[in-house]
């Protein structure tokens, strides 16, 4: 009976757990510029080492994105691809959230209000804030 009970109560902790979770954003996305919405490159949102999420560029769309002009000290001039875009993801609510973002077109960091599914998973929405409001939404689409 211990054994039963144990075992019960184990599984509704984890369905528990489960529920509370966000869905995973893992996998490759053609980022879109919110500002002019252009096709910048593919980015792939990555599990980290430690639970968070993260996302890195591996591909430039645009030639002009291929390079961070726009970009300060060790970054400057330097290619995109590999640069990590989002880090310190932690879940938030029924989304993803509470991070640091870095948008290479522009060479700004901001701090990651949402990332969430929209569209039955097929678009991201990254929601980044360089104050409290003011805050700019860009939609990622899924990469095939």
């Amino acid at each position: 009976m211990r054994k039963t009970l144990f075992a019960l109560a184990l599984v509704s902790v984890s369905c528990t757990a489960f529920a509370q979770s966000p869905a995973s954003p893992v996998g490759r996305w053609k980022t879109i510029d919110d500002e002019t919405g252009k096709a910048m490159s593919i980015t792939e949102v990555y599990q980290a080492k430690n639970g968070t999420f993260a996302a890195k560029v591996v591909e430039a769309l645009d030639p002009k994105a291929a390079t961070c002009t726009a970009c300060s000290g060790d970054k400057k001039g330097k290619p995109t691809a590999g640069m990590v875009v989002l880090w310190d993801l932690k879940p938030a609510g029924n989304a993803w959230g509470n991070g640091q973002g870095f948008k290479p077109s522009t060479g700004d960091n901001f701090k990651v209000k949402s990332v969430k599914l929209v569209d039955g998973g097929q678009k991201l929405e990254i929601t980044g804030c360089k104050m409290s409001f003011l805050c700019r939404t860009a939609t990622w689409q899924r990469a095939n």
